[in-house]
């Protein structure tokens, strides 16, 4: 008899694990669809799709492990952020998926909306919000689309030693800002990102890839707290906002 493992349940979705095998059961069978779709265009390893059976789809687990978690340091090789660096660049050089990306003014609302109530629920104090926002504000500019992944957090990147095995969880994979995907693997883990930009082999904007790590860790903080993540004062990003200057 294989061991059931909850890996995640919050209200949108639910993932277990069964031996080798993944079922992500979610509410909105339009994720799924953009995830499937994704992972059929990507060109940088993703799971193996066994089966689908809405609202279930069923993925075979990578080899290797997670290039680390977002509240702890990475043991993984400069070598392996390197590798992930490369990764994000052969997706982002890939054609553009069809899923359009958010619009500035739509990122600004949002930018605007979490901050508000960040502050409206006492979350952290008016300067630290209203100096991350500032900074934030600087990803509200022009950009060039590419295929994004979306939301290329840490646990997401797969390695064995120094390759990547995969990257998982394609479900807002969209037209968008590049910079974004880098920001959200690099986030609360500077240190690497060197490594990452190395691998990348591109020239990018420092400081819009800092902004990034403002703005999403501002429109993180709600929709963790209020999916049973714990309380905020402990969330990986709000460490972030307080050290931004």
């Amino acid at each position: 008899m294989e061991e059931i493992q909850l890996v995640v349940a919050h209200s949108e979705r639910a993932t277990l694990r069964v031996g080798d095998v993944f079922l992500k059961i979610d509410a909105d069978q339009t994720r799924t669809d953009v995830e499937v779709e994704a992972m059929a265009m990507a060109p940088v390893p993703t799971p193996e799709i066994l089966w689908r059976r809405p609202p279930v789809l069923a993925l075979a687990a990578l080899p290797g492990r997670a290039l680390g978690r977002l509240e702890e340091p990475s043991t993984a090789s400069s070598a392996a952020w390197a590798a992930a660096g490369a990764a994000i660049r052969t997706l982002h050089d890939a054609p553009l998926p069809p899923r359009p990306g958010r619009s500035l003014d739509e990122l600004e609302f949002r930018l605007a909306d979490e901050c508000d109530w960040l502050i409206a629920n006492d979350v952290l104090p008016a300067d630290v919000v209203s100096r991350n926002r500032g900074l934030a504000e600087t990803v509200l500019r022009p950009w060039s689309a590419v295929f994004m992944h979306g939301d290329l957090q840490i646990t997401h990147v797969f390695v064995d030693g120094d390759e990547v095995t995969g990257i998982i969880d394609w479900s807002e994979a969209r037209q968008g800002d590049g910079l974004y995907d880098l920001a959200t693997l690099t986030l609360a883990h500077e240190e690497h990102l060197d490594d990452v930009i190395a691998g990348y082999g591109a020239d990018v904007d420092l400081d819009v890839i800092r902004a990034w790590w403002s703005f999403r860790s501002l429109i993180a903080i709600r929709w963790l707290a209020e999916n049973g993540y714990g309380s905020p004062e402990k969330f990986p990003e709000v460490a972030v906002l307080r050290t931004r200057r």
